[in-house]
């Protein structure tokens, strides 16, 4: 009897389509019957033509006969094919020839072993035939099982995904795979295991054990519950099969977001160390020196001169005004790793940002080349204000013997995506940096003067700032929809290179 075909769904081509075990097929039990009654016929016939009376070798004629049809139609074929050769071998070649009878009881003997061998070894060889093409389906399952493993734990990893391609290959109308409430606890002594849903697939699926027509038991904490026909012994093998890919795709969640959660506890923890380091002594200094300003101008019994008195007002203005940029930046810096950056997104020129973007910038070391007429591009007016003061704050720090030159284009070969885009480029001609350190520059809490790392403009950096100026710029940039990358200068030093999308006008 034929065992029915696993079919699947169709949804991404993975179908366990493994051929079915039908022992010798009608056609083959057809062609082994007329074989049977010509050729034990036609042997006799061939030796009657060569005067061929050998009974011995006659007989071995009639056994390879037999165990061809045997190969060609199975059992009952050889059988016939047997029972026609020993008549004939008694009739044509046993004593008396031409009659039934047997004078010599050995003869008969030999014939009746014959007739057992032939039929013995028809029946090994129509066995043989069977359990040939069960190993065949057996590989062609354990084929299509490990394929399917291999898209599985390519995919998505969801476990609907898979519990889709369970009920398809399976032919069910629903799954369900159930959880235990608290896995690896221990339940107490005579009390029912409390399950939950975990993901299901199908119309309608089953939540409870009654609601099930079958239920699998793939691990002590999984249990799948699935509503349809009935399952046959191969397609209960798979379902065995699945079971364990249930648990593979399960802990491969738990072990991803493990990870996950690892990752975030280290950032967090790096972000905790790095503002631990900036309170102790970035922003310590500042209030140190707006602290002594403030107390040297209330002495009372002190007079200063003028000059003396704008001095220390001036620094505390500049005390005031990088205390403000640091806590600007670790609030900025906050928002973006915890993916709360809103971008109020508009179109903007890039002149436009400047005059605030570079408040506070010696004049003397910047020059503007912008083109005139140049398109806006989508972004935040406050967000490019702070990506362009930030890079160029940079690279005034880092360069302090060269220009800052900022320049902008758009046109063909621009793109964010695949959305045409403008590009504005912040140049200096300090002595650049290498290759490992163009990788890690963006990175939160990451100051040239923190490792050998040559800065932008050649030097390390013995200033003041926490390393976050770049990281918050490239996060900005990228949450107006656009990219923040460096590369090198011509002649040395380092270009930093804002590229946004124009803006369109509409939604975006």
């Amino acid at each position: 009897m034929a065992v029915p075909e696993a079919h699947g769904n169709g949804d991404d081509g993975v179908l366990l389509r493994l051929p079915p075990v039908r022992g010798i097929g009608q056609g083959r039990v057809v062609t082994g019957l007329v074989l049977a009654l010509l050729l034990p016929p036609a042997v006799e016939l061939l030796v009657t033509v060569l005067d061929f009376r050998n009974f011995a070798m006659i007989m071995l004629l009639q056994l390879a006969v037999a165990v061809a049809v045997a190969a060609i139609g199975g059992l009952w074929p050889a059988v016939v094919a047997a029972v026609l050769g020993s008549f004939l071998l008694n009739y044509f070649s046993a004593d008396p020839v031409g009659s039934l009878s047997i004078a010599d009881p050995t003869t008969l003997f030999t014939l009746v072993v014959f007739l057992a061998v032939a039929c013995g070894v028809a029946l090994a060889v129509g066995l043989a035939s069977r359990r040939a093409q069960e190993a065949a389906r057996s590989g062609a399952e354990a084929t299509a099982l490990s394929e399917l493993a291999l898209r599985i734990l390519s995919s998505d990893g969801s476990l609907e995904t898979f519990l889709e391609k369970v009920r398809g290959n399976l032919g069910m109308e629903a799954v369900t795979l159930l959880g235990s409430v608290a896995p690896g606890a221990s339940a107490l002594p005579g009390a029912a295991p409390a399950w939950q849903v975990l993901a299901s697939a199908g119309p309608n699926p089953p939540v409870t054990h009654a609601a099930a027509d079958h239920a699998a038991v793939v691990d002590p904490h999984y249990t799948l519950l699935l509503r349809g026909g009935p399952l046959s012994p191969q397609r209960q093998r798979l379902l065995a099969a699945f079971g364990a890919f249930v648990v593979a795709v399960r802990e491969r969640q738990q072990l991803v977001k493990s990870r996950r959660d690892n990752v975030r506890l280290s950032e967090g923890n790096k972000m905790r160390t790095s503002i631990l380091r900036a309170v102790s002594h970035d922003l310590r200094t500042p209030l140190a020196g707006i602290k002594l300003a403030v107390s040297s101008l209330r002495q009372e019994d002190v007079e200063f001169p003028p000059d003396v008195e704008r001095e220390l007002l001036e620094t505390i203005e500049e005390y005031a005004d990088r205390l403000d940029h640091l806590v600007d930046n670790l609030l900025d810096m906050s928002r973006i790793t915890a993916d709360a950056v809103n971008p109020l997104l508009t179109g903007i020129v890039w002149a436009e940002v400047l005059p605030q973007a570079l408040r506070g910038v010696p004049p003397e070391h910047l020059r503007n080349e912008l083109p005139a007429n140049l398109p806006p591009v989508q972004a935040d007016a406050g967000m490019l204000e702070r990506v362009v003061a930030n890079i160029v704050e940079n690279a005034v720090k880092y360069a302090p013997d060269s220009d800052v030159v900022l320049t902008a284009r758009a046109g063909a070969g621009i793109t964010v995506g695949d959305r045409p885009a403008s590009e504005l480029r912040i140049v200096d001609h300090g002595r650049g940096m290498g290759q490992e350190e163009v990788l890690t520059m963006f990175q939160p809490f990451q100051r040239f003067g923190d490792s050998t790392a040559p800065a932008p403009g050649g030097a390390h950096s013995t200033s003041g700032g926490i390393g976050l100026g770049l990281a918050v710029a490239k996060g900005f940039s990228e949450a107006m929809g656009g990219s923040l990358a460096a590369e090198p200068t011509p002649g040395g030093g380092l270009t930093m290179v804002v590229t946004l999308p124009l803006w369109t006008g509409g939604p975006q």
